[in-house]
């Protein structure tokens, strides 16, 4: 192992977007065993235990910082590292016999190693701080082989697995997933690779760079938003499957040229989406805080709303700023009048959004002085008329362009209304509405088809495939 260190960016939009959904202040581990590395190694080290529910389930992570004197050598390196992860693995396993199994968990050992002039001193600034930035990390990996050969670890499909990270790869892959829907299913996908090598006896992948890239690339990115479409259009809230969605899955599956444009696209929107969502929260605390109201507190509020915003993934994102940015191409009467435009999120059938395009004329329908103040009665309004069994939010955002000398920006207002799970009742009667609503739609599709094929004999046409293209030029406003 090579003395070089490193200094990345912390995490990127993730690591500031996980911390909305962390259950409960860190908590300062002590592990078994690590006296001897300090004796040994003239060492210290800090392990911090933090809990995230995520929509999908709970991630723990054990954040585990080794300090090291600078004149420590690769060897002793390599040997306090080893036994440090064998430190941790047994207290994983001890926690595991005194708590609950969850089914949707992930457990993760994020492993930082800082070689110092002053191994006290580094130790006492990190554990005053949780600010990393200023901090030199020694690049280190582990990879499939590493628990292959260098310290087998049973990681056989039952049990709950404890997955493996340096600091240096965990924060590569949060800047590069940069969303925790991804990020989960990264997990997911990382620990099948894991059990597959244990099982073949062969490594799965060289590097976590090389397998985040792998899984980023693959077309099972769009299986959930693909999931979605099908139960949308089941639901009939729509009468075909997105094209968007068709074009970028076929582009993955067949790996071609457009595929990294998309890609491009889909990081562009998610950044975008997250200051976005930053954002309307701040907007919304700072409303909140300006009328003056004491009995309650913005932040439990705000933070459960961000929660549903942040929980979007890569495709369900662009979507999202997709629809944003096709504001300036609409015609000028329809920017003067407003309008409204309904859109499902593509990572969960729960969640819909309306996004209502403030009009520019003050006495228009749709102006912002209008439809500001009704935002939550269009949000209930909306919960009752949709006739979705699993849905769970109604976001509703209004959206106000502005220019100011000759530069747009966008100003968002958000409400957020939860909606009650329905009744075995009223599933069965929205079971009926829709059955009653597909039949009409098959009826008329059928007749549709018929048309078709009648005008398609007499004048032939060829189907070319949709080009999902995404400008992104218009930054969100600034306070």
């Amino acid at each position: 192992m090579s003395h070089s260190s490193t200094i990345i960016s912390d995490g990127g939009y993730l690591a500031s977007e996980l911390a909305c959904y962390l259950q409960t202040a860190a908590v300062d581990i002590a592990l078994a065993g690590m006296q001897t590395i300090e004796q040994q190694y003239d060492a210290r080290y800090s392990a911090r235990s933090y809990h995230y529910q995520l929509s999908s389930g709970k991630l723990q992570l054990l954040a585990l910082t080794l300090y090291l004197p600078m004149s420590t050598s690769s060897a002793d390196i390599e040997r306090a590292r080893m036994t440090a992860i064998k430190a941790a693995l047994a207290w994983h396993k001890s926690s595991l016999s005194q708590n609950e199994h969850v089914a949707e968990t992930h457990d993760i050992l994020v492993f930082d190693i800082q070689l110092t002039d002053n191994v006290v001193d580094g130790h006492k600034k990190n554990t005053d701080s949780q600010d990393s930035k200023q901090l030199n990390h020694l690049q280190h990996a582990f990879g499939a082989r590493y628990f292959l050969e260098d310290l087998v670890v049973d990681m056989s499909e039952g049990g709950q697995q404890l997955q493996v990270f340096s600091w240096h790869d965990w924060h590569s892959i949060l800047v590069a997933v940069q969303t925790p829907c991804e990020l989960w299913r990264f997990l997911n996908y990382h620990l099948e690779q894991l059990q597959y090598s244990a099982i073949s006896h062969v490594p799965s992948f060289v590097s976590e760079e090389v397998l985040v890239a792998e899984f980023l690339q693959s077309a099972s990115l769009f299986t959930p938003a693909i999931t979605v479409d099908n139960a949308l259009i089941k639901y009939d809230i729509q009468d075909k499957p997105n094209p968007a969605l068709v074009a970028m899955a076929l582009a993955y599956k067949n790996q071609s040229t457009t595929a990294q444009m998309y890609q491009q696209h889909m990081q562009q929107a998610a950044t975008l989406w997250s200051q976005l969502s930053t954002q309307m929260i701040a907007a919304y605390a700072d409303k909140q805080t300006s009328s003056n109201d004491q009995e309650s507190s913005p932040e439990p509020l705000g933070f459960r709303w961000q929660q549903q915003l942040l929980d979007e993934s890569l495709f369900s994102r662009h979507e999202l700023i997709r629809t944003l940015y096709r504001h300036p191409k609409q015609s000028k009467t329809l920017q003067q009048d407003g309008y409204i435009v309904h859109q499902h999120s593509y990572e969960t059938l729960g969640r819909h959004y309306v996004l209502i395009f403030y009009g520019q004329d003050a006495q228009a329908k749709n102006s912002k002085n209008v439809i500001q103040p009704n935002l939550a009665k269009i949000a209930q309004d909306v919960a009752t008329r949709l006739p979705i069994a699993e849905l769970h939010h109604i976001v509703v955002l209004g959206i106000d362009f502005i220019t100011e000398a000759n530069e747009t920006f966008i100003d968002i207002n958000v409400w957020i209304q939860s909606v009650d799970a329905m009744t075995q009742r009223e599933r069965q009667l929205t079971k009926q509405i829709q059955q009653l609503k597909s039949k009409k739609s098959h009826q008329n599709t059928q007749k549709a088809e018929k048309q078709t094929a009648q005008n398609s004999e007499s004048h032939p046409q060829s189907d070319k495939l949709l080009q999902v293209r995404l400008s992104l030029s218009i930054p969100a406003r600034k306070k």
